[in-house]
């Protein structure tokens, strides 16, 4: 499965959560927040765009109102206006065992 997809001017992003690039969950939210947008950053890196570039995202939470507020604090510190539309959606388990928030994107190529 690719982590992306590119269709036109849109990048598709597959949802990430934050498990490090050696395999490691971490317990706090805030921090698998802050993995799961630079594993984010990072793809969309590969194809030249960057956070500013996202134009929608739906996250992912385990615990909707309890994992809410810490994972608006992480938005705001790494996305900048003007934001992407967002949906957060509440669910009972990711696939990633452990993990409590998920993000898919989808990001726009700039007009030049």
């Amino acid at each position: 499965m690719a982590p992306a997809a590119l269709s036109g001017d849109f990048l598709f992003c597959t949802g990430f959560t934050g498990v490090s690039p050696q395999g490691v969950l971490s317990e706090d939210p805030g921090e698998q927040a802050r993995e799961a947008f630079r594993i984010l950053s990072l793809t969309l890196g590969e194809a030249d765009l960057d956070l500013s570039d996202v134009v929608e995202m739906t996250s992912y939470h385990v615990g909707l109102h309890a994992t809410l507020p810490t994972f608006r604090q992480v938005r705001e510190a790494v996305l900048t206006p003007p934001y992407p539309a967002w949906t957060a959606i509440g669910v009972s388990e990711l696939a990633t065992p452990g993990a409590v928030v998920e993000i898919r994107a989808i990001a726009r190529r700039r007009m030049v």
